[in-house]
């Protein structure tokens, strides 16, 4: 099903008919088929909304670059639209900074969040990144520079090209220059003052092993949200979730139901 919300179309599935409402919400660079396996577990004793973010999927592209207000605010929208609230919500990585917007901007919304890997904390800058990032910017200005020359333009674009391959993120180079200046957008915002906002009881799921947002992001959301909880899947990565699909499941399952 889709819906025309905030001037982009979203691709959304329901799914079960439980009482209760739960919101999945995938990470950055998938869609709603990696939440999947979550929503075959709990649509038996729930209702289940999978939605598509703009930009990935089956949904259409943001209107203009969008950082996390906006899609909160499509997602609010959404919701609002398909009267599903107040619903509980289980959120992956990128997920999870569009989950904490609206916890804590909109409390009324959300019953029980559970966070997995969720990205929204800025990394901790090592003495080697501030120098990578230092030659980038040096390098990204001489190309700047090159390309007010018009013989030099194209020579210009091309070094800009490998710069972007060589200093860029997996994801950031997987994507067109239109979704980069969203997904900038996206990642420079900082959300670590908002976490003591966030009214929900929260279940925070982390693999010890996560090299995309590493455990100590999960300690600190724990120590911020004010009724938050953390369970560790040892060995688990950034998608600890899918590794060990049954345990993460289990213990959604058992949180939502409010099950000791």
């Amino acid at each position: 099903m889709k819906e025309i919300i905030n001037g982009t179309e979203i691709h959304y599935r329901t799914a079960g008919n439980g009482g209760s409402r739960v919101l999945l919400l995938h990470g950055w660079g998938c869609d709603m088929k990696l939440m999947q396996p979550v929503a075959d577990a709990l649509e038996k004793e729930h209702q289940i909304l999978l939605v598509d973010f703009p930009g990935h999927g089956e949904s259409g592209r943001p209107p203009e670059p969008w950082g996390v207000p906006e899609y909160a605010g499509c997602i609010t929208a959404l919701l609002d639209k398909l009267e599903y609230t107040p619903c509980d919500v289980v959120a992956h990585s990128f997920g999870c900074r569009v989950a904490a917007w609206i916890g804590a901007h909109h409390p009324d919304m959300f019953g029980k969040m559970v966070f997995t890997g969720a990205a929204g904390i800025r990394p901790k800058q090592t003495e080697e990144s501030r120098k990578r990032s230092a030659r980038y910017q040096k390098l990204r200005k001489y190309c700047e520079i090159l390309k007010r020359v018009p013989l030099s333009r194209s020579m210009a674009e091309r070094m800009e090209d490998k710069l972007r391959k060589r200093f860029g993120s997996r994801d950031y180079n997987a994507l067109d220059p239109e979704m980069r200046k969203t997904f900038v957008k996206v990642i420079n915002q900082d959300l670590t003052d908002l976490y003591k906002d966030i009214q929900a009881s929260t279940l925070l799921i982390w693999g010890d092993s996560d090299s995309e947002t590493p455990l100590w992001m999960a300690k600190e959301m724990e120590k911020r949200i004010p009724d938050a909880g953390l369970v560790i899947l040892e060995g688990g990565s950034h998608f600890a979730y899918l590794e060990q699909i049954q345990r993460f499941n289990t213990i959604v399952s058992h949180f939502l139901k409010g099950d000791e």
